[in-house]
């Protein structure tokens, strides 16, 4: 199976932990929808096209703010692939753009799961991160989309800002436990460059984020998320029984997938990743003229094994030690495990019934421990 990944520039305000913005103008927009059609039509794919395609996902910047046609558009150029009869099709959405509405016609262009960026239910915590949306419209979109019949949906929180106390965390988590959603992403708010948020770190406008705050708020969820019946399925996915993403999940199996628009990536599945320019404009001008708008590269050995390590370790299943050995030899095992041992003593890693996984304690720090195993 293989997956389809449409990253679509277009938003209206940029937040204050995300430095992408972009104008959707009629004639920014067209250009590069089109851009994006002709790249789906012309590109050849990193798998064969005769792949079936599992999972369809249109994520970036605000998807949700494309017209049915438009969607219709695209999902008609990606007919040129075959189609899985159960096929996974997602649009992430901002619940200030989700209406009753549009959630007919969403379901009529073919969206069968919806991402939602909540983000949190505090409406001070909204403001300063500078989002559109405020807390009602939230709730109110959980409530529309249930209404609509969608069963399949996701909601983002964002843990360890400054503005979120740990009783305001609780209840974030509770609000969606008690409405029903079966897959929730929680990520810990990070500090990018060149950011609203990073000038007002830099200028004590606002505090420095506290990486102690975040261990104990991710500890919180992850205990409340699990007693309410969610399974930790990966570092920041939780979901109710049988509801985990397809998507993502082929992401951290190693699954092959194309990615379309500007600084979209794509996977082969072996050895082989693209990326296309990120810069809007030039994506647009090379597409039209034609020309290659992507970079690439093949992995080396040790990158295959790095790349197997970070997206198991990642995983509830963690490193399957069998197929890492038959993958890539006794030497690489030896030296993993040599690499894990430290981990493993201070309670971090867990070996057992030849599966390398973090243990509770180690999930927080999946990005140190994950760096400490590469060779």
């Amino acid at each position: 199976m293989a997956g389809i990944y449409i990253h679509i520039p277009f938003c209206r305000k940029a937040c204050n932990y995300c430095n992408f913005h972009f104008s959707t103008s009629l004639q920014h927009r067209k250009r590069v929808l089109d851009a994006i059609l002709k790249e789906i039509q012309t590109t050849v794919p990193v798998f064969n096209k005769h792949q079936n395609i599992e999972t369809i996902y249109f994520g970036g910047g605000t998807p949700s703010i494309l017209t049915k046609e438009e969607l219709l558009s695209l999902l008609s150029a990606l007919k040129r692939f075959q189609w899985t009869n159960n096929i996974e099709v997602t649009l992430e959405a901002n619940p200030d753009d989700i209406s009753p509405e549009k959630l007919k016609l969403w379901k009529q262009a073919g969206i069968n799961r919806l991402s939602v960026g909540i983000q949190s239910f505090q409406e001070d915590e909204l403001q300063w991160m500078n989002r559109s949306h405020n807390a009602q419209q939230s709730l109110q979109a959980l409530k529309d989309i249930v209404d609509a019949g969608y069963t399949n949906y996701s909601a983002d929180l964002i843990y360890g800002s400054p503005m979120l106390s740990d009783a305001a965390l609780m209840n974030n988590l509770q609000v969606l436990i008690q409405m029903g959603v079966p897959h929730i992403s929680c990520y810990a708010l990070t500090v990018e460059p060149k950011t609203v948020l990073a000038h007002q770190i830099q200028t004590s406008l606002s505090p420095e984020l506290d990486q102690e705050v975040q261990l104990r708020q991710f500890n919180l969820l992850v205990e409340a998320l699990g007693n309410a019946g969610y399974e930790h399925y990966e570092i920041s996915n939780f979901a109710l029984p049988g509801m985990r993403s397809k998507h993502n999940s082929s992401y951290w199996k190693g699954v092959p997938y194309m990615g379309y628009g500007p600084s979209a990536h794509s996977y082969n599945g072996l050895n082989t990743r693209h990326w296309n320019i990120a810069n809007n404009m030039q994506y647009v001008k090379l597409i039209e003229e034609g020309s290659v708008a992507f970079s690439s590269e093949t992995l080396t050995q040790d990158q295959i094994i790095n790349e197997r390590i970070m997206i198991s370790l990642r995983t509830i299943e963690g490193i399957d030690l069998h197929a890492f050995e038959k993958d890539f030899g006794t030497t690489a095992l030896t030296v993993l495990l040599t690499s894990s041992e430290p981990y493993r003593t201070r309670g971090e890693l867990l070996l057992e019934n030849n599966t390398l996984k973090l243990t509770a304690a180690g999930k927080f720090l999946a990005d140190g421990i994950t760096a400490g195993l590469f060779v």
